[in-house]
């Protein structure tokens, strides 16, 4: 049945006209983290992926950048105390201007130094979903103040960089950038390599939108296409391919055993995951999530 409501969710879904807004103002991590954690050891390593394009590795999701010689776009900005490290890092790159940051999604591993650079009179864009709930609980000077509906392209360093909104996957502000030239898209975390799929429930992330997503980002892509996750390392179009069909094999399993009644403590005995839990670690969190939507109740 996963596959059919899946079909059906690709049907229906038209890009341009995405507007759905959940309201849930639930936050996925605790935006106090970042003043109880000790950032002072981490080591902010850059990496050359094609063309202009960079990221950023540190603590937090990774970090996009477009550098070239009309200046810097970049993609999310990690925690807060992580912002001058993050700009050293940068001008050993590039010293040209940090023009415009974009946040793929609301979690503060992403937007946490939102502020910092909102201060600076960076520009920062997202989609508006992102603005609504930042505004819950960020400062005005964190908050984006170019956001979209549909999608935006900015022109720089001779690069086209594409941000457009896919259906609510890890949450229902998600964002992929395709930097067009260089044929590397940032995915936020809507694809990761270092773990199952974090469907982020209480910030309207969805199965059905995961499994969408990962579709379009597949029809994205080409056979050399550089795929940046928000979390792990630089893969391509066969990985995603691989992620989304595991997310399948996984759902259908769920939904098999929820057909002969079984109750979540049932399902996680079962381990519908086994075959994936050395590569990607607990998977309670991503069951709970999947359990939940195919109509089970915890």
């Amino acid at each position: 049945m996963i596959h059919s409501i899946y079909g059906r969710f690709s049907q229906s879904f038209q890009l341009p006209n995405f507007t759905v807004i959940f309201l849930s103002c639930g936050i996925f991590f605790a935006s106090s983290a970042q003043a109880q954690r000790d950032f002072s050891d981490v080591e902010i390593v850059p990496h050359h992926v094609a063309g202009t394009f960079y990221y950023l590795e540190g603590a937090g999701g990774n970090i996009g950048l477009s550098i070239g010689d009309d200046g810097v776009v970049m993609i999310d900005d990690q925690f807060a105390p992580l912002t001058d490290k993050i700009l050293d890092a940068i001008r050993g790159l590039n010293d040209g201007e940090l023009r415009f940051v974009i946040n793929t999604h609301v979690h503060p591993d992403h937007t946490g130094g939102n502020e910092n650079l909102g201060k600076m009179g960076i520009v920062i864009l997202a989609r508006d979903e992102v603005r609504v709930r930042l505004s819950a609980f960020s400062p005005r000077d964190a908050l984006p103040i170019l956001t979209y509906s549909d999608s935006i392209t900015i022109h720089l360093n001779e690069e086209e960089v594409h941000a457009f909104p896919v259906p609510p996957a890890h949450t229902d502000g998600d964002s992929f950038i395709h930097f067009r030239d260089s044929d590397v898209i940032h995915t936020g975390d809507v694809f990761r390599t270092t773990a199952f799929p974090v469907i982020d429930i209480n910030n309207g992330g969805t199965l059905q939108g995961t499994l969408q997503a990962l579709a379009i980002l597949v029809g994205t892509a080409g056979p050399d296409t550089k795929i940046v996750p928000g979390h792990g390392v630089v893969s391509n179009r066969m990985d995603v391919m691989s992620f989304r069909d595991m997310v399948i094999e996984v759902a259908d399993a769920v939904e098999a055993m929820l057909a002969r009644g079984m109750t979540y403590e049932e399902v996680a005995v079962a381990s519908p995951t086994s075959a994936y839990n050395d590569r990607y670690g607990d998977p309670d969190r991503f069951l709970r999530a999947v359990y939940t939507e195919l109509g089970g109740e915890l």
